[in-house]
């Protein structure tokens, strides 16, 4: 059974919070694959609240918390335009982040995220949403595959010193 959850479109001024969830959710996937030097270098640079206030503040780009009984549990990130880091010429929306805190998992509340950015694209007329998500990152693949998305690429992805591989998912919407 899926928890309901809000969400709640973020402004600068909660890039605090940001950085808080946004550290420990990515800690929490993928520390105990990586090395930790790495982790730390990437951690200090992507989840820097300067650096978040940036993201925040970029046309184009979009930050909501997912909230149950009014825990923060979650955020996504979604970014249309230039602020897209692959296909900015196409009619297209990007989920750039997408992670639920880990007591919160299991609980569909990253599929509520994942259909509301969906929602949104379509909103838009957006020809297709997609992602980038870690080739390693198994159960996330899984899901964006059993929402309809397919391989339709890759690209590198610094973490730290350690060049790794996203792969490019997208569903097509129309």
């Amino acid at each position: 059974m899926a928890d309901s959850i809000q969400l709640e479109k973020l402004s600068a001024d909660e890039a605090g919070a940001l950085s808080a969830i946004s550290r420990e959710t990515f800690f929490a996937a993928f520390y105990h694959l990586n090395n930790a030097d790495d982790m730390e270098a990437y951690a200090a640079n992507a989840f820097n609240i300067d650096t978040l206030k940036d993201e925040i503040n970029t046309p184009g780009s979009v930050f909501y918390f997912a909230r149950f009984d009014r825990e923060v549990v979650g955020f996504i990130k979604l970014n249309t335009g230039n602020a897209q880091h692959e296909f900015k010429r196409e009619n297209s929306l990007e989920v750039e982040r997408l992670y639920v805190l880990a007591k919160y998992q299991g609980r569909q509340i990253g599929q509520q995220l994942l259909r509301f950015a969906l929602e949104q694209a379509h909103a838009l007329s957006c020809r297709f949403i997609w992602l980038g998500v870690w080739e390693h990152n198994v159960n996330a693949i899984r899901l964006y595959e059993r929402l309809g998305f397919e391989h339709c690429g890759s690209h590198s992805f610094m973490l730290g010193n350690d060049q790794q591989t996203d792969l490019l998912m997208r569903k097509v919407l129309r």
